[in-house]
């Protein structure tokens, strides 16, 4: 049987050491003092949680929110609301569990998927700081909206679904510490979106963009260390 540090030692020239650590089931605290220099330690629960949160960006939503629940009676807004976050939850739970299957048919690759991933959050939280209003997410209801677009995209869009995704094709064996993660940050999220009529009085226009451009700053830097870990992990695969 070998000891940590001789089974750190394997692990030296190994580009995707995730699987194996779950295999061997050795906590990250342990791992650490070894594996410092390494990108892509694994994702701690919060980390996770924080992350889903980010690109959920719930405080740029709220100037979605607010114009689509205009036609909707004001004594009913705060019920819409709440069915239309059951609904995205409902969808992001069903995509952490089924997207595997998805890459799997498509044969992605951990490294691809990582690169891919971390361009796409880079994207995302440009996107978030250098916002374009020419091309909004923002999509005109004349009725009571129903899944469209409160719940898909503005909750579950594709940012937090590609994360999901990540998450789940990294680490699968972590399951209910990402589906925890994503029940946190959705009810974090959730919170946000259904008092978003008195975050917009508190806060103002001005201090909402000012806390989202803060939240892509964020974004950018977990990013750009995904995407190095995609870079590194293919060239050492290579």
């Amino acid at each position: 049987m070998l000891d940590l540090p001789a089974k750190m030692a394997l692990l030296a020239d190994t580009p995707s050491f995730e699987p194996i650590l779950a295999e061997w089931s050795i906590p990250a605290s342990q791992i650490s003092p070894y594996l410092s220099g390494r990108i892509g330690l694994p994702m701690t629960l919060t980390s996770a949680a924080l992350l889903l949160f980010l690109v959920m960006d719930p405080l740029g939503n709220i100037a979605f929110f607010l114009p689509a629940l205009r036609p909707v009676a004001p004594e009913r807004r705060k019920k819409v609301i709440l069915r239309e976050l059951l609904i995205a939850l409902g969808v992001m739970v069903l995509f952490l569990f089924s997207g595997k299957y998805v890459l799997q048919l498509l044969h992605v690759s951990e490294p691809g998927l990582t690169l891919s991933g971390g361009i796409i959050l880079l994207l995302i939280a440009l996107r978030m700081i250098f916002p374009d209003h020419s091309n909004s997410m923002e999509e005109k209801v004349d009725t009571e909206p129903f899944i469209v677009p409160l719940a898909i995209p503005y909750v579950a869009g594709p940012s937090a679904l590609a994360t999901e995704l990540l998450l789940m094709s990294r680490e699968p064996n972590r399951w209910p510490e990402w589906l925890l993660a994503l029940f946190l940050a959705w009810l974090v999220s959730g919170v946000i979106i259904y008092f978003s009529t008195n975050f917009e009085k508190v806060l103002g226009e001005k201090g909402l963009i000012a806390i989202e451009r803060l939240m892509g700053m964020i974004l950018v830097t977990v990013s750009v260390e995904m995407v190095m870990k995609g870079v590194t992990t293919f060239m050492q695969a290579g």
